[in-house]
């Protein structure tokens, strides 16, 4: 069973191995209410995924070190596994999906593990690595419903209430359960009145369904960038203490997680991979009732392969109105793009690309389309051009 003594015993033995990560104060991603980041995206191998993985690890007896140890993980608790064998110098094998960031895989080779890929997301992975288990006997160590592991990611929440007494709401990104049941049973053991909300990715919302519903519901598939928290389908532990101690559980779209990286590399220079800014896309989108409060967002991870970020940072941009297409439809006569150039220059945008298309057979002869992409201050700004284009007598017939 969880114990807060259980939690305040895995602190102990995590302190010669990770790092007490910083809680940074954000003055810029809100203005109605205090946000502080927990910036597990700086832990040692990128994510807290390490501490469960060692608390469970240096458990172990010297019979089951001896047979080895399995793992199935999207990446980072691929990383936290290969780490916690390397230091007991015991033989790991972990099994990730074939869908994980190049990135987090080529980091837990480097740790020594044995890596087995797996066509299909973290589910499919799981199935492979229960199955040779049973063929080798080895000891299989769970992502998240575990509660040794469980225990591992509830050190977090104690570094919370030391760093911020009067914390009065934690944000922390839901996949499985794990980090959020650690979290949530340590809060409401040591401050019951601190609240403790929870953020999936749309695309794979398992605990936010099996929530609403009240019964475990497995998921036909999962579609987000937030690979981190891709799960069909959540532990049978981790559901029930989500039901017992946490208070909400929310979600947020592709587009909202990748606003949120943005915004924290661009305010905080910090990266964080799409799981990792769930909490943050959750505070900076409303998602929850945090107004006025001081509220601690945990940033989980910050292994991100640099070919998505650099996809993530663009559609940020779009999201937030920073950069923008506008397909307009006017007169092909000489003057007409010069006249579109300075309205978009008066107003203080900057053109990056210009396109220039003869209409086609559903238009006048003398039509045609220009696309223009251009670089804005933000959505209010995109509007104000959008409007004086319209006023000067052009036709915008899309702006995406």
């Amino acid at each position: 069973m969880l114990t807060i003594d259980k939690i305040i015993k895995a602190a102990e033995t995590l302190k010669p191995v990770i790092r007490k990560t910083d809680l940074i104060h954000s003055v810029s991603l809100s203005k109605n209410n205090e946000i502080y980041l927990k910036a597990e995206n700086l832990q040692i191998t990128g994510s807290f995924k390490v501490r469960g993985a060692y608390v469970k690890i240096s458990g172990l007896s010297e019979e089951q070190k001896k047979k080895g140890i399995i793992a199935c993980s999207a990446g980072n608790h691929a990383q936290g596994v290969a780490l916690s064998a390397q230091r007991s110098g015991i033989e790991s094998t972990i099994f990730i999906p074939s869908t994980a960031p190049i990135s987090k895989i080529e980091a837990t080779k480097k740790l020594g593990a044995n890596i087995r890929l797996v066509d299909g997301v973290y589910d499919d992975a799981y199935n492979e690595a229960v199955k040779f288990q049973k063929e080798t006997g080895a000891e299989f160590i769970h992502p998240f419903d575990d509660e040794d592991v469980i225990a591992g990611q509830g050190t977090i929440a104690l570094e919370i209430i030391e760093q911020l007494p009067d914390v009065e709401a934690i944000i922390v990104p839901v996949g499985g359960g794990g980090l959020i049941s650690g979290i949530a049973y340590t809060v409401k053991m040591l401050k019951p009145d601190c609240k403790v909300y929870g953020v999936q990715a749309a695309g794979a919302g398992s605990m936010y369904n099996s929530i609403e519903k009240n019964e475990r519901i497995e998921l036909p598939s999962v579609s987000t960038f937030a690979d981190g928290t891709a799960v069909k389908m959540p532990g049978e532990h981790t559901f029930e203490y989500c039901k017992k101690f946490v208070d909400k559980i929310v979600t947020v779209t592709d587009d909202e997680i990748a606003t949120a990286i943005l915004s924290l590399i661009e305010s905080q220079k910090l990266i964080a991979e799409g799981a990792g800014a769930l909490s943050v896309a959750a505070a900076i989108f409303k998602k929850l009732p945090i107004d006025g409060k001081k509220v601690v967002c945990v940033v989980s991870g910050g292994n991100i392969d640099v070919n998505i970020l650099s996809r993530v940072i663009n559609r940020g941009l779009l999201k937030s109105g920073r950069i923008a297409d506008l397909t307009i439809e006017m007169l092909d006569k000489p003057g007409q793009l010069k006249e579109v150039s300075r309205i978009i220059a008066d107003l203080g945008a900057n053109v990056i690309r210009v396109r220039h298309n003869q209409g086609g057979e559903n238009t006048d002869i003398n039509e045609c389309y220009l696309k223009i992409t251009m670089e804005t201050r933000n959505l209010r700004h995109l509007c104000e051009i959008k409007h004086a284009i319209s006023s000067a007598g052009y036709k915008i017939i899309s702006d995406k």
